[in-house]
């Protein structure tokens, strides 16, 4: 995972979330696997944007999970509020690449992350292409 993106200000779609008492761990910091809802969060905001969601209710076509890893910077507490960024900062016929920048209102960037999103027909349950109105907005959005 590469380290290129260390602002908020690379991404166009931002989403505000606070850290609820829950998200807190045995070791007293938000847990790990938190981190990781925090980006789901924020890539189905990205796909209720370019139009994934409302293509996946009419066409059965949609996006899946391939892979996701992150880069865990610093930890995070209660009470705060994180924003989440993400962009598509790739794109092929069949899977594009999603990046992750999770900051902290009191600690700043607490962590990175990267997600393979496979392109899929739900009806075939196999690998189709983008959809080009899709693959339209992510370009609009993203410039790539």
């Amino acid at each position: 995972m590469v380290l290129w993106m260390t602002s908020l200000d690379d991404f166009t779609i931002k989403v505000e979330i606070p850290i609820a008492w829950g998200d807190m761990d045995a070791f007293n910091h938000v847990n790990n696997t938190r981190f990781f809802r925090y980006f789901e969060t924020a890539r189905i905001k990205y796909f209720e944007r370019v139009g994934f969601i409302e293509t996946m209710e009419t066409h059965s076509i949609g996006p899946i999970l391939a892979s996701i890893s992150a880069k865990f910077i610093k930890p995070m507490f209660y009470p705060d509020i994180v924003t989440v960024g993400t962009r598509v900062t790739s794109i092929e016929p069949t899977q594009f690449v999603m990046k992750y920048i999770i900051e902290s209102n009191s600690k700043g960037i607490a962590a990175i992350g990267e997600s393979k999103i496979v392109v899929y027909d739900y009806k075939s349950s196999e690998r189709t292409t983008l959809p080009d109105t899709v693959r339209n907005k992510i370009r609009e959005i993203d410039s790539i």
